[in-house]
């Protein structure tokens, strides 16, 4: 497994990550899986307060108790519960900020959070007062270093602009290309770490049958999963080659991975060993269909 520092912060993350998002609720399976993942060199695990309304913060925590020092921990905020527990409302306050990650720390059972994101975010929120939450929060020690998670231009802009952020986390892929019209370069010049997201792009890239994705037809969804199967071939699986991709890009930390099964864990591990894209195959990739673009949240 390789490992890269986050922006400018002084965590040192495995390229292949654990997206906790999909995990079982079944503590016995969920807890194998993440000591499978740690064995095999991932040391970060990506986790919201809003997955499984709290449980997957639960599910982390526990399973990582007994080696809480040798993991990170990134979590998010920002999606507040309903009283009737039907749906979430957007709350990115200063208030509710501080509030919730005592909430979050209860259940990841640790007194830090390595990475606080704020999950999701406006152009029309009060941006300063989120900032502050997050400082304050670092000054006490109750996180180490805090990111945003959004795909939106222009908010990722007001926070390279007014805030010491570590990281971004988008979604980006074969199939979604819209980080690099924008943003992908402005984190690299401004030392912000990138996580991406969708690198597989809801398993369309590994193998699933063509539909429509984003912006793209079935057909040209098609076009790039018939690519990336024939580029794959002995040299390494679909999804590897889908990840190496992204990781091929100076600007991307780590591809976080939505596991749910030990052999998605095992083929998403050995992305990191498997054989590098040559420049001819990037080439045919990138080439391969017109980049996305962004039209809303320029």
């Amino acid at each position: 497994m390789n490992y890269h520092k986050l922006g400018n912060s002084e965590l040192k993350i495995s390229e292949v990550s654990f997206g906790c998002m999909s995990l079982q609720e079944d503590l016995d399976i969920t807890e194998k899986l993440i000591h499978q993942a740690f064995d095999k060199g991932i040391n970060y695990f990506d986790t919201a307060d809003l997955y499984q309304h709290g449980q997957n913060e639960l599910m982390l925590g526990n399973a990582v108790k007994d080696f809480r020092d040798k993991v990170l921990i990134g979590t998010k905020v920002g999606n507040q519960p309903r009283k009737d527990g039907k749906g979430w409302d957007w709350n990115p306050s200063k208030e509710y900020i501080i509030k919730s990650v005592e909430e979050s720390l209860r259940r990841l059972q640790t007194d830090y959070i390595d990475l606080y994101q704020l999950h999701g975010g406006t152009i029309d929120d009060p941006i300063d007062e989120t900032i502050d939450a997050f400082e304050i929060l670092k000054k006490e020690g109750k996180i180490r270093y805090y990111g945003i998670s959004s795909i939106r231009p222009n908010v990722i802009r007001e926070y390279v602009k007014r805030s010491n952020i570590s990281s971004v986390m988008m979604q980006y892929s074969l199939l979604d290309r819209r980080p690099e019209e924008s943003c992908l370069r402005l984190l690299k010049e401004n030392n912000i770490g990138v996580l991406t997201r969708g690198s597989i792009a809801k398993g369309l890239l590994a193998g699933k049958s063509p539909t429509d994705y984003l912006n793209y037809t079935a057909t040209e969804v098609k076009k790039t999963i018939d690519l990336v199967k024939n580029i794959s071939k002995d040299n390494r699986s679909m999804c590897q080659t889908a990840i190496q991709f992204v990781l091929e890009n100076i600007s991307i930390t780590s591809s976080v991975i939505g596991i749910r099964t030990e052999e998605q864990l095992l083929e998403c591990v050995l992305a990191s060993n498997a054989k590098r894209l040559s420049s001819e195959e990037l080439i045919l990739l990138h080439n391969n269909l017109k980049p996305n673009q962004y039209v809303n949240h320029l």
